[in-house]
């Protein structure tokens, strides 16, 4: 009776140590902020060490009393641009994507061609145009001059057609218009339901990108009352040039502002892994 062969993959430990130094090189950064924003402005500059000190919450305080508490101000337009042009964004993207998807229209490879060429480009390159098209109108140092531009996203379409030609079936969006469901009924309640787990990770994505977004804002604002946390923290720095002081609310601020980061990460991951099971049900 022959005898099976069972044969068990050896761990790479060449590929793990990659993994490792990888991770080590992206977490370090956030360590040492961590670090760094429990020092006063003496210990941050006269001994580099990666040891605690005792200062965080008066660090937070101090940052919190400066201008009446202009960094929550920050925290909370950034809150603004990132959430209503995130969940703006996916609607958008999850609508054109749709239709991109189910729908045949003259035309429709042309438009994907220049979809697949906005992926492509940089936001940063269009910045200025956008600044003199909304200047032309008059929005320029508004809250509408750092969310209209984030409303279309070339990558969040792109991923939305591909999500929605996989998880919407065409005979139950043929068995809706037989019954007399209207094209927007069908969507709103039968494709973005089956959609919802791939627009999750369109909506991270947009939010944690419009978050971090600094050179928009930088352009279109002038009014530090409508700064997000990171123009705000880029003229703190500045500051620091004569003032030092400024520097040890800069990493303090550095800090809290990826707290929300992390939480919705935290919330969202459960989405993400019925996201990843889906697609491999599908595979």
């Amino acid at each position: 009776m022959a005898k099976t062969r069972v044969f068990r993959q050896k761990p790479s430990y060449v590929s793990t140590s990659i993994l490792l130094i990888g991770a080590a090189y992206c977490l370090f950064p956030v360590f040492w902020v961590v670090m760094a924003a429990s020092k006063d402005s003496s210990e941050l500059f006269s001994t580099f060490t990666l040891m605690p000190s005792t200062h965080l919450w008066d660090n937070i305080v101090e940052l919190s009393a400066y201008r009446d508490g202009l960094y929550w101000r920050w925290v909370l337009n950034t809150a603004l641009y990132a959430g209503i042009g995130a969940l703006s964004s996916t609607w958008v993207s999850a609508i054109s994507g749709y239709v991109m998807a189910k729908f045949a229209f003259p035309g429709k490879g042309k438009v994907f061609a220049v979809l697949l060429m906005g992926v492509l480009v940089p936001g940063v390159i269009l910045a200025i145009p956008q600044y003199f098209l909304l200047a032309l109108v008059g929005l320029t140092n508004t809250y509408w001059s750092v969310l209209l531009p984030q409303i279309i996203s070339p990558y969040g379409i792109y991923l939305a057609r591909i999500y929605a030609a996989a998880a919407v079936p065409n005979d139950v969006i043929e068995a809706a218009r037989t019954e007399g469901a209207g094209e927007l009924y069908v969507f709103n309640r039968i494709a973005l339901p089956m959609m919802a787990p791939g627009l999750v990770t369109i909506f991270l994505f947009q939010f944690v990108a419009v978050w971090n977004n600094f050179m928009l804002p930088y352009i279109m604002l002038g009014n530090d009352a409508l700064y997000p946390v990171t123009v705000g923290l880029s003229g703190l720095l500045n500051q620091g040039a004569t003032a030092p002081a400024m520097y040890t609310l800069v990493i303090t601020g550095a800090l809290l502002s990826i707290i929300p980061l992390v939480v919705l990460f935290l919330v969202l991951q459960r989405y993400w892994k019925v996201d990843l099971a889906a697609g491999a049900v599908k595979a």
